[in-house]
């Protein structure tokens, strides 16, 4: 870290609970999955949102860049959506005669792509770039899109008809996955009381600054991952390649994924130390997106998560006295 370790994850553990504190006055009863969304941003990742129309989606996205003092903007993906309505494209300047860039939607801190996989491949193709590396190329020219960047992408699982799937190469950009699903009866019934405040985001104060958030992401790296730790998720991402259910274990990138999100996940208990149970908690989230199962396999009735849950289940956990 760039100065006292405990200070750093003194300061973060404080912003991360106001940032959830604030999503939360638009987004309630979800308090896990937001804390997952805001652990990938500060990590850097990105998140897939799946789940049925109307359980939120769109007002977490609107609610974290309002917490940031962020900008945000919306793309609805659909199957005549071209790159340059993504990323942008050079224009001609009648006033100069000399052709510039207008930047696209993608030139903000967060970024909704809904029903994502309602876009043809050479359009999910270009989000490969700016996910990865936060750059947007057009023309030879390079553009760097404001940091943090975070892409929320959503979609639909039940409704297929016109979609997609999204290829590997893309999944595996997504930090993690998750799912927001229905408010347990307590909260849906306070959702549903008149003047309640759920998915007002006009209501969610700002409790924090983009510059804020990127300075924090650059010094939560340096949050220790013990040797032995870092041979543990190697050892968990090796357990899904040999599985015999799955035809692709998790890649590398998705390892480094669960090692950043453990960093994350540990500052925000207030430790400057990864321990084996910040893995395992992340695991599923992180993995589970990236895996593909053999054919055999599915007509089986297996699931990502099984293999998740047996490779978690099947790796020695390192002794506390190495970690």
């Amino acid at each position: 870290m760039s100065h006292d370790p405990a200070a750093t994850v003194a300061e973060f553990r404080v912003l991360h609970g106001r940032v959830v504190d604030a999503v939360e006055q638009a987004v309630h009863g979800k308090r896990p999955v937001v804390e997952l969304v805001v652990a990938a941003l500060f990590a850097g990742g990105h998140v897939l949102l799946e789940d049925v129309p109307g359980t939120g989606k769109t007002t977490l996205a609107r609610a974290l860049a309002a917490a940031l003092g962020g900008t945000s903007r919306r793309i609805q993906f659909t199957p005549d959506l071209l790159p340059a309505d993504v990323t942008g494209t050079s224009v001609l300047d009648p006033a100069t005669g000399a052709v510039r860039f207008r930047p696209g939607p993608v030139f903000a801190h967060v970024l909704l792509a809904d029903e994502i996989n309602r876009a043809a491949a050479k359009t999910q193709s270009a989000m490969l770039e700016v996910m990865a590396e936060g750059t947007v190329t057009a023309d030879g020219a390079t553009h760097a899109v404001p940091a943090p960047f975070l892409v929320v992408a959503t979609q639909n699982p039940v409704d297929l008809d016109g979609t997609y799937r999204l290829p590997e190469a893309q999944l595996d950009r997504f930090l993690l996955r998750v799912s927001l699903g229905y408010p347990d009866l307590e909260h849906e019934v306070a959702v549903l009381h008149p003047g309640s405040s759920a998915g007002d985001v006009a209501a969610v104060p700002t409790v924090t600054s983009p510059a804020d958030v990127a300075r924090l992401s650059r010094e939560l790296r340096g949050v220790h991952v013990a040797d032995p730790l870092l041979r543990y998720v190697r050892a968990l991402g090796e357990a899904t390649r040999t599985d015999p259910r799955t035809r692709l274990g998790a890649s590398t990138r998705a390892l480094r994924a669960l090692v950043g999100a453990g960093q994350v996940q540990a500052a925000a208990q207030g430790r400057h130390y990864v321990v084996p149970s910040d893995v395992q908690s992340l695991a599923h989230a992180v993995l589970e997106h990236r895996l593909i199962l053999r054919r055999e396999a599915l007509l089986e009735g297996v699931t990502p998560t099984d293999v998740v849950a047996s490779a978690v289940e099947a790796v020695d956990v390192p002794r506390p006295a190495a970690v």
